[in-house]
């Protein structure tokens, strides 16, 4: 069976890992330390841990403020949060400074389910991919997760991390390893290329499994750093396959599909599909009857791939 841990449990104990080893790392949260997982570090470190109550302008600003005085700091509420109520201080204090501070938001995506569209960020990608000197990660299960923590902590400057509420299918083993900028080629394929990125990598890998019983080779990419991207493993893919879908569990404009356009237009034009929300609020419901609904699912992606291929 299948080992199914949600990315903000990874979050958890990645904080606790690296408390014990950088004695800089300092952790705030805006008063959801369950939820979040930061309370595993708050318990193994309360000296180091600030939870500065419903208030996420607050939180970046501390942020800011432990950055100028050397600390580490992991900012943690919900991506809804994070990326919206805390914009304008995240801009100015933090990117516009370039200071090393790290926001790793929970709870993206329509896989929070019941909390509804008020609570699922599906535009955190688009509005942090759009700040200067900012890094976007969005690791696809647990280890990734990991070693996105990792990866940031020894990174000189602002980094966001998206992470999920629900418990996803574990992809990787310790012999994995992430790099922030590179995309992973996780299987061969000359028909067409799917690129995903977060929880969405597992559906695309189920997809091409599928696609390959019926004689389509399907290339899986999974791109967990939305920004920088990784450009030449993209233009690689346009140059070898029929066509690119890309898949994200986010809103079609401003996230990984539109990057990858962007990136195809000024070096490699191709067919390309996307699968993400399609310019709406989420609803209330089950995380994965949600995503059926709003075709984030693998028979969408195959229906995307067979389009491609008939180009």
């Amino acid at each position: 069976m299948t080992n199914m841990i949600a990315t903000r449990d990874a979050y958890g104990e990645a904080l606790k890992e690296l408390g014990g080893i950088n004695k800089d790392i300092v952790v705030l949260d805006a008063d959801l330390s369950g939820s979040t997982k930061t309370g595993v570090f708050k318990k193994a470190y309360p000296e180091r841990f600030i939870n500065v109550g419903i208030a996420e302008q607050n939180l970046v600003a501390t942020a800011a403020g432990l950055a100028t005085a050397g600390k580490i700091p992991f900012a943690s509420t919900f991506a809804v949060f994070a990326s919206g109520r805390a914009f304008e201080i995240t801009r100015n204090s933090v990117c516009y400074p370039k200071l090393n501070v790290k926001i790793a938001a929970t709870h993206a995506g329509l896989s929070v389910g019941e909390d509804g569209a008020t609570h699922q960020a599906l535009e955190d990608i688009s509005i942090m991919r759009s700040l200067p000197n900012m890094i976007v990660l969005n690791p696809a299960d647990a280890v990734e997760t990991k070693q996105c923590i990792y990866k940031a902590v020894e990174y000189d400057g602002p980094v966001y991390i998206r992470l999920g509420r629900s418990k996803v299918p574990v992809l990787f083993d310790n012999n994995y390893r992430f790099e922030i900028g590179k995309g992973v080629e996780l299987k061969e394929g000359k028909d067409v290329t799917i690129i995903a990125t977060g929880i969405m990598v597992e559906k695309a890998l189920t997809a091409a499994e599928e696609l390959d019983k019926e004689g389509i080779s399907a290339r899986v990419i999974n791109i967990s750093t939305i920004k920088p991207i990784d450009k030449d493993i993209i233009i690689k893919a346009a140059n070898e396959t029929k066509g690119i879908v890309t898949v994200e569990e986010h809103s079609i404009i401003g996230g990984l599909g539109s990057a990858v356009a962007e990136v195809l237009v000024e070096n490699k034009p191709t067919y390309m599909e996307r699968i993400g929300t399609e310019d709406t609020f989420g609803e209330s419901g089950d995380g994965n009857l949600l995503l059926d609904k709003y075709g984030l699912n693998v028979e969408n992606i195959i229906v995307k791939s067979k389009k491609i291929v008939s180009k």
